[in-house]
Formats: structure tokens, sequence, C-alpha cells
């Protein structure tokens, strides 16, 4: 007879079904119903010896930063103005966070961008979790942002949310570039 296992030890209920669906955990697999050989019952109901995965807890969760290269640099609240708003070159503002799966996603590219334009613009990184004002004063809702700024001030239509393949990064700063360039 198969026994379907759930998150609860004290849970076990029988089912003469096949395995269907398999779980699976960062170093083990588990099969979500398994076979179980003839062992001893508890209060009427069958004990299994399978070991379920356990949640992590704060020792055992993987620490994340978004780390900048040479051609990126993070940047605080206290120096938006001076490098963003008062900047004599276009800047590509990107704001990221180290929980977040997508701005570690372009991060690459964001290097790359940094270095290939670098004569044309600067590429600063602003950490959401550490510089709550600015995200309110700019209303990034979505994470990875990029806004490019130019003369102090947010160009229309330079806003983008969310992970890009560095192809379509290149394609959308060549597009601000040659808009900022005719005005």
């Amino acid at each position: 007879m198969d026994t379907l296992l759930s998150s609860s030890s004290s849970m076990v209920v029988r089912s003469p079904l096949p395995p269907v669906r398999t779980i699976a955990s960062p170093s083990k697999v588990y099969s979500a119903a398994a076979r179980f050989p003839s062992t001893p019952s508890v209060n009427g109901f069958r004990r299994n010896h399978l070991q379920l995965p356990r949640p992590f807890t704060s020792s055992s969760v993987p620490k994340f930063s978004v780390r900048c290269g040479a051609g990126v640099r993070e940047i605080k609240e206290s120096e938006f103005q001076s490098t963003v708003l008062e900047s004599n070159r276009p800047v590509l503002v990107e704001f990221v966070a180290t929980w977040c799966g997508p701005c570690r996603l372009i991060s690459p590219a964001m290097e790359s961008i940094a270095q290939e334009y670098g004569d044309k613009l600067e590429v600063v990184k602003i950490d959401h979790d550490a510089n709550p004002q600015l995200i309110d004063e700019y209303k990034v809702y979505g994470l990875p942002t990029l806004i490019l700024f130019k003369d102090g001030q947010e160009v229309a239509e330079s806003r983008r949310e969310g992970a890009i393949t560095k192809a379509k990064l290149k394609e959308y700063v060549d597009s601000l570039l040659e808009t900022i360039s005719v005005a």
C-alpha cells in the first residue's frame, strides 16, 4: 500500500495511487508519495522513517549581495544630489536590492554597459532597502528599476522595471542616448 506524506509528522494518509509528484530540496529529492515496507503501527497508523525537508533557519539562509564592479558605483541618498542631479553627463540609475533575484541576474549586463558606455554616461546603483526616501521620491515599485537622468531631471519615458537581457539593455541605452542627443 502507498502512503502519502505531509509536512506534518503526525499526518499519514494511505492511498492506493502511485507516486505523482516529486518535491525538490537543495540537497535531496523527496517523493510526495512513496512506498514503504511494513513498519510498526502506532495508534493504528503506520510510522514511516523518511526524513522530510526542513525549512531554512536564519543561520542556513544563503546571504546574497549585489556587487558593483569597476564600471558601476553604489551610491547613497547623501550622494544622490551631487552624483546624479548635478552631473554634467547623463546618469543611468539602477535601483536594486540584495534579496532581488532579477537584480542579481542583470548585474553583469549593467557592468558591461557601464564599461562600454563609460565615455557617454555614468551608471550608478542604489540599494532599495538602505535608501527609502529616494524610493518614495521616485516611486520605485518594482525591482530592478532603471531611470536615466540628464541635467538633474528624469528623462521622459526612460523608466524600465524588471530583468532584461544584455542585448535588450544595450538597445534600451542606445535608444535613450539617441533621444537625449536629439533633444
